[in-house]
Order: structure tokens, then sequence, then C-alpha cells
């Protein structure tokens, strides 16, 4: 079939009569996808080529083998995502430099060249679905089939991850199944000086994978702008871009990079679902969200995000092909019932596993404290009720947080929080976050300060002018003595050294209250009612030696838990000076 503006691509056209008879489960994010599918059939200025697309199939199923030497044999998955990047073209209208027939000088014409339209493939998938073999397949198709010299590149969270691209295409060379790499491989890596025809013309070597006869090459890089940036890469892939605690958006400095010298280029950006809920990737996942629902028009992106629609569906395997369209091929059935199984027995477990399992990052679903205890409750006040103040100050350069705790009967405590960033760095959030953080100053739970660092005087004040308006009855005071002397000196100066306590980092001091912490949590004996206490307990990490102690992870560049380790500090505080609550 030639060129049309008509067609229904042919993989696609299978997977969407299987979904319409019921056969494979789909989740809103690919239902979205497949509408902007059918509007590309629909327009008459976007091109199907069936022949482009089987010549990429043709290729993988002669030539590559997976990573232990076996043959590979496309699945039904893989064309899919495949057909969406070499079947849609486009036509524009270009001045082209044509030299003169003499060789002497040239002149411009006007000539149609057809483009590729998909630049950008997003693969958000469930771990086991065999995506970096995918990625794999991409960047061998456009080392050895590209005739152009192309530099290529492939990126992850450590260098390792990255290298598992690599992995296939070794084997591939090593085993040379197919005509065209036993063409490619044929001759000595060593002939340097000797005939060229008998030079090996693809190899692995310490600079990556090259292609002798097109002088292109494959590399591994890390994955930090600064490594990625100023490239000028036509095909790259980025692997598990979601789900490590990365803080830079690597898929735009290679975007940046690539269209430098060709608008021809291609990233596949593959990942299951990460854990970390404000990274660059929440960012990313917004825009693709609004590519999909059609409040942002971006035809060269194609986004296949694989996920539960809810959490009820887990308890349905027939629900999991939503998450994972491999299951059954690349990844068992068997596995994920264990899976579920482990999130049922081991809350610290589940927040890993519903996300790269099912794709769903949902905040709460913790390590430390299970999303039920997470859960605010109904609003209350505390007028004039006795409380223990606790602060974690550690932060203090530009985010304080102080935590009430109000002994109240039956065992059970109140819990209300209070915290202060500064201007800039609510300016340099990425903007998932910023929404996040907006949502905690309606509330009131976070005060923002003008300036790039905090002032402690000015922090007082404003807490101090709180608890006088709250009418709150502050009898002891537990603090983190990390940064903390300034405040706890005049707090000392103006409400006596009465309650003071000082509060240690590290296990020893932490374990015992963690622990007590997290049975009143499970009694759902904490009583808070604000989404900053949800967010805070919802990020809560906490390592454990091999005594079984435990203590807060906390991450200096992140302000993440700051309300919880002022909780505790407060819980301490109360523990060491209940006298003053009889």
């Amino acid at each position: 079939m030639a060129l049309s503006n008509t067609a229904v691509p042919k993989y696609y056209g299978m997977f969407r009569d299987a979904v319409l008879r019921g056969d494979i489960p789909v989740n809103k994010e690919i239902s979205m996808e497949m509408n902007r599918i059918d509007d590309l059939i629909a327009n008459p200025g976007v091109y199907y080529d069936d022949q482009a697309v089987e010549g990429w199939i043709r290729y993988c199923e002669e030539e590559l083998t997976l990573t232990d030497g076996s043959d590979l044999h496309l699945l039904d998955s893989f064309k899919l995502w495949g057909e969406q990047i070499f079947g849609w073209y486009y036509f524009v209208e270009r001045s082209v430099y044509e030299p003169n027939s003499d060789g002497h000088g040239g002149h411009y014409v006007k000539k149609t060249i057809k483009k590729r339209l998909i630049n950008k493939q997003y693969l958000i998938v469930g771990r086991g679905a065999a995506k970096t073999m995918y990625g794999s397949t991409i960047q061998n198709y456009g080392l050895n089939i590209d005739t152009s010299t192309t530099q290529q590149v492939t990126t992850g969270p450590t260098m390792k991850q990255a290298d598992e691209v690599m992995g296939p295409i070794r084997t591939s060379i090593t085993r040379s199944r197919g005509p065209l790499f036993q063409f490619l491989t044929e001759g000595s890596l060593q002939n340097t000086t000797g005939s060229k025809a008998n030079r090996v013309k693809l190899a692995s070597t310490k600079l990556g994978i090259q292609n002798m006869l097109t002088g292109s090459i494959l590399e591994v890089r890390p994955m930090s702008i600064p490594k990625l940036q100023g490239r000028h890469d036509k095909y790259a892939t980025v692997d598990e871009w979601l789900s490590c605690d990365i803080r830079e958006d690597v898929i735009g400095a290679i975007e940046q990079g690539a269209s430098k010298n060709t608008d021809d280029y291609l990233i596949i950006a593959m990942s299951s679902e990460g854990t970390v809920r404000n990274g660059s990737g929440d960012t990313i996942k917004m825009e693709l969200a609004d590519i999909l629902k059609g409040e942002y028009i971006n035809p060269h992106v194609s986004i296949w995000w694989y996920k539960l629609d809810s959490v009820d569906e887990i308890s349905n395997p027939d629900m999991w092909l939503k998450a994972n369209p491999n299951l059954g091929k690349t990844v068992s059935y068997e596995t994920y019932q264990l899976e579920v199984e482990r999130a049922e027995k081991a809350p610290a477990a589940r927040n890993d596993i519903l996300a790269k399992r099912f794709g769903l990052p949902m905040e709460g679903y913790t390590y430390y404290f299970t999303y039920e205890e997470t859960l605010p409750h109904r609003k209350r006040d505390y007028w004039k009720l006795p409380c223990s103040l606790g602060a974690d100050l550690s932060q203090g350069d530009d985010f304080c947080a102080f935590t009430f705790l109000f002994p109240l009967p039956r065992g059970s405590f109140g819990i209300k929080t209070r915290n202060y960033i500064s201007s800039l760095t609510l300016m340099k959030l990425p903007a998932a976050m910023r929404i996040k953080y907006d949502q905690f100053m309606a509330e009131g739970s976070l005060i923002v300060l003008d300036g790039t660092v905090l002032d402690m005087m000015q922090v007082y004040e404003d807490l101090d002018n709180h608890i006088t308006e709250c009418g709150y009855d502050v009898r002891c005071f537990g603090f983190d003595p990390y940064n903390a002397k300034e405040f706890v000196e005049r707090w000392e100066s103006e409400n006596g050294p009465f309650g003071i306590e000082k509060v240690i980092q590290g296990a020893k001091t932490e374990s015992v209250p963690l622990g007590e912490l997290k049975k009143l949590s499970e009694e759902r004996m904490l009583l808070f009612d604000e989404d900053l206490m949800t967010f805070a307990m919802g990020n809560c990490i906490t390592l454990e030696d091999t005594n079984g102690n435990r203590k807060l992870l906390k991450k200096r560049y992140e302000q993440k838990i700051d309300a919880v380790a002022a909780m505790m500090d407060a819980y301490i505080a109360y523990k060491l000076n209940k006298d003053a609550f009889d």
C-alpha cells in the first residue's frame, strides 16, 4: 500500500477492534490516546505509511535477539507502539540548495519534503513489560538502518540501568543471526591498516556501539542535564525517568540539543510509575495529561500511559491488563498475584507495589504510615486547651515546621501544624509541587514570608501571634537543636526555661516515640485535619538498623516530612513533662 491519508493503521486497527469487542480492557489515558489516533486518521494532512512500519518489524524479527541470545519476536504491544512512531508522516515545503550540473555554484529550489510526525514517545507502563527491550529495538534500528551519520544516546538513573538498553544490541552483534548483521560483523576489529573490506563494520567498543560504515555511534550517558545538554542526538532513549528522585527535566535537555541539527529526531521516554511525588516527573505528567485531554494540541508526541483507573481494580485480575499490556507474555499473572498479597501483608512495600506494578502513585500509600492512617479527620478547634509544641528548624534558611500536640481524653491527641517558607523557595518549586503548596496556603497551614531566607525573629513573632489568636496554652516545647539557637533563646527569655526539651535526632531518641506514634495513628488517635499533615505523613520514610531501631529519613534538600518531625519533638516533650498537663 502507498501513502494514505485515510487508511486505518494495521496494528492499531487490530488493537481498537479488540478493545471494542471487550477483549482488552483499557484505562482512561489509553482511551484518550486512541481518540488522538482516530483524529490523525481523520486528518487529511497526515499520511500513514505501512511500508516503514513493516520494514522495522521485519528488521527486528530477522536480525535481532533478546539479551539471552534467543530470537526476538515482536509483541503486539511493541508493534502498536512502533507503528505510532514509524507510521505517521506529513509534508512540508522547504527551500533546498541544489548544486548546478557543472559543479560550480548552485541555487535554492522549493521542494516538498516528507517528515515523520512523531518526535517523542512517552511510555509509562508497569514493571516487567519489557519496555527496555522495546527501546533497544528502536536504537538498534536507528543505528543500522539510518544511512546518515547519527549520534545516539541512552540514559537512565544509573549508568548500569542505562546500559540495559545496550545488552540486547551486543548480543545481536555476537549472534549475527540475520544476513545484515552477518555482513556488518564480518572481518576483524583489530584490522586497522589493511583492506577496509576485511574490517568489522559494527562493533561494541569502549566508546559505545559503533557503526563504522556510517560513522554512527550509540553512547551511554548519566541522567543529568550537564551531561546531556548541547548534544545533537538523533535517537535517544530515557529509561526509568519516573522511578528515581530526579530533580531535572533531562528529556527537555535532550530535545533542545536534538532539535539543533535535525527536526527528524526521536526520543523514547520509558518508565514505570514512581513513588516520588514532587520531582520533575509529575510536572511532565501534568503536561501529558493536558495533551491527552486536548487542552494542549501537540501531534508530535505519542503517549502510552498504562495504569489502573482506581485502587478497587487491584482485586480484579481481569483489569490488570490496563497496567501492563504484556501480562502473561513478559511477566506472569502469578507474579502480580504474589505482589498483591505482599501489598496487603506488608504496608511498607505497598507504595512501591502500587506504583511499579499498577501505575498508581497515590500520596499516602506510604513507607511508614498507611493510606488509611493519613486520611484527615473532621475540622476541630482546640481553643484554650493545653498543648506541647514541637519545632523542626533544620531547614531554617527556607523552611520551618511547628506542630501543636493537644492531649485529649481516652489517650488521643489533637494535632495542628504551622509551617513557614521563603518566597524564593515558593518561586523555585516545580509546577506539580506549586499546586500542592497553594492548597496548603489556602488552608492556613503554610505561611510564605517575603525574602530569600527566613528571618527567625519574624517567624517567632508570627508564631507567637498565632498562638495568642488561637488561645493555645503551650506548656512544653521540644526542638531539634540543629539551627535552633536563636529561636530557642528568645522562647526561653519570653516564656521561661521550664518545659524546654532538646530532642537530638537519631535512632536512639526517635525509635520509641516513632513506634508509639505509629500505634496511635493505626488506632486513628492522631486527630489532624490539615492536608499538609496528610502530605507529610504520606512522605514519611524510616530507616531501620539491624536491631530494629528506627529513625526518620530526612533528605536535607527536600521539605517533605518536617511537620512529622516536629510532631515527634512535641510528643517527646509531652512525655517528659506529663505532670504539666495534670
